[in-house]
């Protein structure tokens, strides 16, 4: 009997149709989906009941066993698993989150493993082991220990923060307090010691820390409110039930403490919406459900405590499981870096090779015939080029630059400061700054192809404000004064403090209306607020005097709360009660009958008995279903449409009022009709729409109401930007159809000019007339596509050109709204069932080959359909995708990912956009009153959706400019720096020996030219912010690649192998049969290095600078001109001859004469007039056609940035606020009002109608427990 009776709690919406019903969960099987039609529906009890007299058939289901208040009980052998040879584990999670990498211990060896994965790394630690083989080095080996120490110690730091941060993250969630059931008594515990069959206490405003099965509540019958704005985004509050018998008898610590309840259930799973299992409890069994699961994450409101049993701990906690797996994120340059950095490895072995050839052959020439190069070693000559190939792979070893690497996580770093200290992008309202989460992505930022948003909560605050309504025809909520004249101004808000029960937040203008409200001339004014306050599901609760709203969905909430602040105020309800205070006079009516609200009625109606005896229907709901509903002679219903498509065009929400009498006669007949059909065993639900069609027929017209599902500020000027940036955005959300599209007409993602192609599960259209005759014009396209292919395929050679052709004819503004049973229909996502394995004989080969190219067919289908999907998604301007699940949400980001090669960006606030913001490129999440999964699991996070825009046209583009300056300018300095070397090999025999001094070779990348580069990368600006977000075409530079990319890395390698000849060949003919002042000729080995090395320095930091003083107009490679600049170039170069001089000084050689060599070189070769008349040719022939090249490029071919940076003045004059442009919407098209958006769920209907939810006066808990519970009937 209770296991019945429980089993009728459960409000399910198994009758909704396709684009209502969130499809299938990521674990459910066809077998479970059959589950969900009627027929079998009624079969659940008998399960139940079977379910008492033997475990046996649910245990092959439900194998994860709970069993409470008994630690001993999980130390069973079944409850472990191996984890490596004879080690076991226990199979159930502990409560503790770890996100950290590296502990104490693990850190350095874990660090170091992972820092050699990178191939540079590994390239130099192999060098500096050859660079201690004396036979192939002519280079010290601390050279390359210098710099690779560096490259580490830096990595390994910011490495070490980042981990720091994320175990304070850790902790401060694992440490957050309990109660817990601990010998006996409720003791404060940490979340982290929390483990499964736990019974445990949680107070109001407080986080569930596991999925507990409820047992008990102050509340009634152990009812649980709950905000799940952490799983789903939605605000409005939820409510469980426990068990019956829990509730009864586990009220007491001592009888929880003695509780030993065993639950059999389902495997840990990602299914939010789903749960199966069975209580075990003196000797009977009880059913459990969804109904009585408390999952992680939620928060308990309006509840005083409540207790719970752990069921699922820490990772196999559902919103765990829902959050994905964790993807190593890399951006496109890196990728292209790296192959880049592959491309010079290929370059230098195949140079060091030549060189070693050339080595090989001139030592057979010279070498062995000139005595005084004998070197008492005896090698022939292909050893000795042998020898000096690894040399030359030593020498040449800069062109792999090893500070590459540690300089970009230094540019990214500084970046992801910039970010986090924008102030433009702090939301004072919650306190909330952006937050880099990750220091690796900051350039991805500046090449976004597709945006996918969240809706709930990212694009809107969830807030719903009663805005304006239509009553008998009049139009209300227009900036009116008293006497009904329309004003050009808003005048000063409405006063409601005649209304002792005004909230105090309700903003109303239209000062004419509660005029006539006030005078009470206007009956239908009066119905029409009453209705308001009566027809709802709404319950309330008092604390402090105020009046507190429980509502199904946040525009019930906005209703009666609008009804409250008009003077019709909600004041209380019992089972069979409501009581209204109408104009400060209270009144209690007597409610009949509830006909609760689905998605396919698309309204709700309440019976009511008036005092004087009369019985009224008050019913509310979308205008579709109401006007088929009118009483044919409704004067009003014209003026009532018209203000329909006034408020649809202004993007609210409406739905409209009306009512009729019933007589006594009428009712008593339909009540007897409607007590039978809530009985029914079978079909209930179809019997109960029966008889409410029976009752709300000839209804009378009172009016409409407008809701404003608010927009989050700056929402349309954003996605307007955004598109202007060529940037397309996707909206997926697990909302109403109707609802995301009202929307995106709101936030102007969809305008009127948008062609509006709806997805629907009709798939069998054959021509291409069909393409204009039927809804499903996508899945036409698609099926069509799909046909021309298979005939297509190995007709023609020719065919496949026109595999590509576009779905769309013409560049009309299109847009594609689908919802998530046709995504998974189109894409053939659906689950397969669980076949039990069955003994067979082994097939022949022939049958598995037939079995094998079955399965590539199928497999080569369905990857055609998706492509194919992603093709005609991708022609259009923007995607809606409702109602999908988070995995949905992640697969539409990866195929993307898949077929486009585009770079994506995910936005969601709630855990349900998690898993999608893991698997796009960029995961940005939206702090606020939602949560913080999406923002824990992002890698950029801010508090509101309109900051996006600054993220990505500002930060992200400059971060991508500077980046790509920088490799370019990179590749370029190291260029010119080590091919010198291969110009002086043809004049030392092909020997490896060095053209400049080691530790000039030391320090080159790592002090002499690597702080104008760095400063380039961190602060180099080509326009200002504000232009930036007035002109979003710049952006487009970015997606298309065009600043770095292998054109541009050649083009690096000409400009730097160009620059080497210059720094070698001046200086070598300057010094070719010279002499000096004192009659000296200073052309030796190191002066020439010193005048090569200082002629580099030079030219490789000019190059980095806009040399402002000299070249007013025309900048080289810094944009940004500053004082920071001017700094880090002529820092650079006193720094080189600072540390010059000191190395070549005497006192130095001294103290270490192997390691100082060039005693006295530099003091001697600079003090020469031509020497440095030698180094300004040099800069002067190196920098001229550089700067004549921009001249002619800026002048003849400016680029978009040139021409804005041109006129930037006359932009800054005329700067103004960025102006919203006028919406423009279709008018008188009913499809486009949003329905009123109820609660994707059932009402509270049933839950008023039992009873349960109502407070007895102040009754003590004894009492309450002594009282009959009233059964609930089946929703």
């Amino acid at each position: 009997m209770i296991s019945e009776r429980d089993s009728e709690t459960t409000f399910d919406e198994d009758s909704q149709p396709n684009d209502e019903v969130m499809p299938y969960s990521d674990d459910e099987t066809e077998d479970e989906l059959d589950s969900r039609q009627p027929e079998v529906e009624s079969g659940q009890n008998q399960i139940n009941r079977d379910a008492e007299e033997s475990r046996e058939p649910l245990k092959k289901e439900c194998s994860w066993q709970v069993k409470a208040n008994d630690e001993c009980f999980y130390e069973q052998s079944q409850f472990k698993r191996t984890i490596f040879l004879c080690f076991k584990k226990s199979k159930y999670a502990g409560n503790a989150i770890k996100t950290y990498k590296y502990n104490p211990i693990t850190f350095l060896p874990l660090n170091l493993f992972e820092q050699f994965k990178r191939v540079a790394n590994s390239y130099f630690l192999v060098l500096l082991i050859l660079q201690s083989i004396p036979q192939i080095s002519t280079l010290s080996w601390y050279t390359t220990l210098v710099p690779l120490l560096l490259v580490l110690g830096i990595t390994a730091v910011k490495d070490l923060m980042d981990d720091i941060a994320r175990h304070r993250m850790d902790n401060e969630v694992n440490n957050r307090t309990c109660e817990v059931i601990r010998n006996g008594r409720f003791k404060n515990t940490k979340w982290k010691d929390i483990k499964v069959g736990d019974i445990i206490r949680l107070k109001k405003n407080a986080f569930v820390p596991a999925d507990i099965l409820l047992l008990s509540s102050s509340e009634p019958n152990s009812l649980c409110y709950i905000e799940t704005a952490e799983l789903d985004g939605e605000t409005n509050l939820k409510f469980k039930m426990a068990l019956e018998v829990t509730h009864r008898y586990l009220q007491e610590e001592s009888a929880m403490a003695d509780f030993n309840g065993l639950i059999e259930c389902e495997e840990p799973n990602n299914r939010l919406d789903k749960f199966a299992g069975t209580l075990f409890w003196r000797n009977t069994s009880y059913s459990l459900d969804a109904d009585k699961i408390l999952l992680r994450g939620c928060k308990i409101r309006n509840t005083d405590f409540c207790h719970g049993l752990v069921i699922f701990a820490g990772a196999d906690t559902k919103i765990m499981k829902n959050s994905g797996k964790t993807r190593f994120k890399r951006t496109k340059i890196d990728s292209l870096m790296n192959y880049m950095v592959y491309t010079i490895f290929v370059v230098l072995i195949l140079l060091s090779a030549g060189l070693a050839i050339g080595h090989t052959y001139w030592e057979q020439q010279i070498g062995n015939l000139s005595w005084y190069l004998y070197d008492a070693q005896d090698f022939i000559p292909p050893y000795r080029g042998f020898l000096n190939f690894w040399g030359y792979i030593i020498v040449l070893n800069t062109m792999v630059p090893i500070s590459l690497y540690v300089s970009v996580e230094v540019i990214r770093l500084g970046q992801s400061y910039f970010i986090n200290w924008d102030l433009q992008m702090y939301h004072a309202e919650k306190d909330t700054a952006a937050k880099a989460r990750t220091t690796t992505l900051n350039e991805q930022l500046g090449q976004i192809h597709y945006i996918f948003s969240d809706k709930t909560g990212t694009l809107t605050q969830n807030i719903m404000t009663f805005k304006k309504c239509c009553i008998n025809g009049q139009r209300y909520g227009d900036c009116r004064d008293g006497a009904g004249q329309l004003q050009s101004h808003p005048e000063r808000q409405v006063d409601f403090s005649w209304n002792m029960y005004a909230d105090g937040k309700f903003l109303f203008y239209d000062h004419y209306l509660i005029e006539q409200i006030k005078s009470g001339k206007e009956p239908e004014i009066q119905k029409f607020f009453f209705l308001l306050a009566i027809c709802h599901t709404v319950m309330v609760d008092t604390s402090d005097g105020q009046l507190n709203y429980q509502a199904a969905s946040p525009d019930e909430g906005a209703l009666v709360t609008a009804a409250r602040n008009f003077g019709y105020v909600f004041l209380s309800r019992t089972q069979n009660t409501i009581t209204i205070s109408e104009m400060g006079i209270e009144k209690i009516y007597d409610v009949l009958a509830i006909l609760d609200f689905n998605s396919d009625r698309k309204r709700m109606s309440v019976i009511v008995r008036e005092s004087g005896g009369n019985i009224r229907l008050y019913c509310k709901g979308a205008d579709t279903v109401i006007f088929e509903r009118l009483h044919p002679r409704n004067l009003k219903r014209e003026a009532t449409e018209e203000a329909l498509d006034i408020f649809a065009n202004e993007t609210l929400r409406t739905l409209c009022l009306c009512y009729r009498d019933i007589s006594h006669d009428e009712f008593e007949a339909w009540n007897k009709k409607f007590v039978e059909a809530s009985v029914a065993t079978t079909n209930r639900d179809e019997a109960l729409d029966k008889v409410y069609e029976e009752i709300e027929k000839n209804l009378i017209l009172l009016g409409a109401t407008a809701i404003e599902d608010k927009l989050q500020d700056g929402v349309p000027e954003t996605i307007s930007r955004l598109s202007k940036a060529d940037i397309k955005i996707w909206v997926l959300t697990g909302d109403k159809k109707e609802t995301a599209e009202n929307i995106g007409f709101s936030c102007e993602l969809l305008t009127d000019e948008t062609k509006i192609c709806y997805g629907e599960d009709i798939r069998q259209v054959k021509s291409t007339k069909d393409f204009f005759l039927t809804t499903s014009l996508s899945s036409a396209l698609l099926q069509t596509r799909l046909e021309n292919q298979r005939n297509r395929a190995g007709s023609s050679t020719h065919s496949s050109l026109r595999m590509n052709e576009p779905f769309f004819q013409g560049s009309r503004d299109r847009a594609l709204i689908i919802t998530g049973s046709w995504l998974n229909e189109i894409l053939l996502e659906k689950k397969k069932k669980k076949k039990k394995l069955k003994l067979k004989f082994p097939r022949t080969a022939e049958e598995k080959k037939k079995q094998t190219e079955k399965r590539t067919r199928a497999e080569a289908y369905k990857e055609q359909q998706q492509q194919n999907f992603v093709d005609l998604a991708c022609e259009c301007r923007a995607v809606i995708c409702c109602r999908v699940t988070p995995k949905q949400k992640a697969m539409v980001v990866e195929l993307v990912k898949k077929y486009k090669k585009a770079i994506t960006l995910a936005i969601g606030d709630g855990a349900n956009d998690v898993n999608m913001i893991k698997t796009a490129h960029i995961g940005v999440g939206i702090s606020g009153q939602e949560g913080t999964q999406a923002v824990m699991s992002s890698d950029y996070s801010f508090g509101q959706f309109r900051y996006l825009q600054r993220l990505l046209l500002v930060h992200g583009r400059w971060s991508y400019i500077r980046m790509c300056k920088f490799l370019r300018y990179f590749f370029y300095k190291n260029f010119a720096f080590t091919l010198v070397h291969i110009w002086y090999s043809f004049f030392n025999g092909f020997s490896a020996q060095t053209a400049y001094e080691d530790w000039f070779i030391t320090l080159y990348n790592v002090l002499y030219s690597s702080l104008p580069v760095l400063l380039v990368g961190l602060l180099d600006q080509d326009v200002s912010d504000k232009l930036s977000l007035r002109f979003p075409r710049l952006y487009v530079l970015g997606q298309k690649d065009l600043l770095f990319n292998y054109k541009k890395f050649f083009l690096s390698l000409l400009h730097g192998a160009i620059t080497s000849l210059i720094i070698f060949f001046i200086p070598y003919g300057a010094y070719l049969k010279t002499m000096g002042q004192d009659g000296e000729a200073p052309s030796d080995y190191q002066s020439f290095a010193v005048t090569a090395a200082s002629s580099l320095i030079f030219v490789v930091n000019f190059q980095a600078s806009k040399l402002s003083f000299l070249i007013p107009v025309i900048g080289l490679d810094t944009s940004y001109w500053t004082f920071v600049n001017a700094f880090s170039v002529f820092g650079s170069i006193a720094l080189y001859f600072g540390i010059t001089f000191d190395f070549h000084s005497a006192g130095i050689h001294v103290l270490f004469p192997s390691g100082f060599q060039f005693t006295g070189t530099a003091p001697n070769a600079l003090r020469q007039p031509y020497l440095w008349l030698t180094i300004i040719l040099s800069i002067a022939i190196c920098l001229l056609p550089v700067v004549a090249w921009r001249f002619l490029s800026m002048t003849i071919w400016p680029s978009e940035s040139d021409r804005i940076q041109k006129n930037r003045k006359k932009y800054m004059a005329e700067e103004q606020q960025w102006k919203r442009r006028q919406s423009a919407f279709r008018r008188g098209i009913s499809g486009r009002r949003s329905a009123y958006a109820f609660s994707h769920q059932r009402g509270y209907a049933d839950l008023i109608a039992s009873g349960r939810s109502i407070r007895k006066k102040r009754a003590p808990l004894d009492a309450v427990l002594g009282n009959s519970v009233t059964e609930v009937r089946d929703a």
